[in-house]
């Protein structure tokens, strides 16, 4: 695909709505019961080209924005929150070798083979012995005559079976401090993972992603350039949580889409008359709105300075999107039980049409994926130095 063919964003976000519409939202009730992969759904979007949005345009992709990226992924979550999820995170590594790959000849040709082939990208950053600190690596990466050679115990590997590479997170080489960190880029037929264990979890089932032990090896231009502190807090830091803001608004306003289904249902059952849950109903509209502008800001911001690689270093960005998870994971939940509490117990039963626990069990993910209480206690420590100019 060259570069003027790429499909504009009104197409993709329009195809997006249709696999949404068509494809995720029949198969996530499946999905969710036997905590297997979207396969349906991610097949459709490769067919539509979604997986490559983020790939510049000089290289044949749309050149999506995170704004952009953020109206795919909530647009999807209202359907399934498990193939949002996917898809969130394969966009957020497939941002980091956009932006930070591009000086590699190597990258850029993988990129431009991505649009075609639309690859999916898992991320392997957690570790057995690091305690959640994604920041932090144990396993280093072996460099000999153009080679590597990285072995890695990871806690959680994101649908890493499923995917055609995955991203590494490891140290520069085995002298390197634990946060002297590279990203490495290594292929699926490249690699042998066994699985050490289960994903049998209470939300986001279909992102399959149990603990795996992880034996790559590959060419040494496989590893991008560069240190991971950088692209961290420059593009994994920033995509992720305003991605992950935007599914999670997906899971609450598909929530809400339901409970207004079930509202104009009782108005019918009493033309002339609105039903007391109508007025619970706009002010869950409220709480909905104000968690849009919210991702949807940070977003816009984002985009304005995401060439200024300095400010993106700062401890202001850190704080706002440290400010938006947390805001982000903690008002989905709310919303979605606002929704439970106009439904009722149609709400509450799982072969129903209102049903809404999958999207209370998704929800409830948020404030764990990289804990609260972590990002918290950082804020704090920031907070004591930090002095805003506002």
């Amino acid at each position: 695909m060259e570069s003027h063919s790429a499909p504009a964003f009104a197409e993709l976000i329009e195809a997006v709505r249709k696999v949404a519409t068509e494809v995720a939202s029949a198969h996530a009730a499946d999905v969710d019961a036997k905590a297997r992969f979207p396969i349906e759904t991610l097949a459709a979007l490769r067919e539509v080209g979604v997986l490559a949005a983020a790939v510049p345009r000089a290289l044949g992709g749309p050149g999506c924005n995170v704004q952009e990226l953020a109206q795919i992924c909530s647009t999807l979550a209202q359907a399934c929150g498990s193939s949002a999820m996917v898809l969130a995170m394969h966009y957020i590594q497939l941002a980091c070798l956009a932006r930070h790959g591009m000086h590699s000849a190597f990258f850029r040709g993988y990129l431009k083979d991505l649009v075609r082939r639309q690859d999916l990208l898992a991320s392997m950053t957690s570790e057995v012995g690091t305690f959640g600190d994604t920041r932090s690596s144990i396993c280093a990466v072996r460099r000999s005559d153009g080679r590597f050679q990285l072995d890695k115990d990871a806690t959680t590997g994101s649908y890493c079976a499923h995917a055609d590479a995955i991203l590494v997170t490891c140290r520069r080489d085995e002298d390197a401090a634990r946060s002297d960190q590279v990203l490495v880029l290594v292929r699926r037929e490249d690699c042998t993972l066994t699985q050490t264990t289960s994903w049998d979890t209470m939300g986001m089932r279909g992102t399959c992603s149990p603990g795996f032990k992880l034996a790559s090896s590959g060419r040494e231009e496989q590893i991008l350039p560069g240190a991971f502190a950088d692209s961290s807090a420059q593009t994994m830091v920033p995509y992720s949580h305003i991605l992950w803001a935007s599914l999670w608004w997906g899971i609450a306003a598909g929530a809400v889409a339901r409970a207004a289904s079930f509202v104009r249902g009782q108005a019918r059952q009493t033309p002339g008359s609105v039903p007391p849950t109508a007025a619970r109903l706009a002010q869950l509209q409220v709480q909905l709105q104000a968690a849009r502008q919210n991702w949807l800001g940070a977003a816009r911001d984002f985009d304005a300075v995401a060439e200024d690689r300095d400010e993106l270093m700062g401890m202001g960005w850190a704080l706002r999107l440290n400010n938006l998870k947390i805001a982000a994971s903690e008002a989905t939940p709310q919303i979605v039980h606002g929704a439970l509490q106009i439904v009722g117990i149609l709400g509450y039963k799982n072969d129903s049409p209102f049903s809404l626990g999958r999207h209370y069990r998704d929800a409830l993910s948020g404030s764990l994926m990289i804990s609260n209480e972590r990002i918290a206690a950082k804020n704090a420590s920031m907070l004591l130095v930090y002095k805003d100019a506002a």
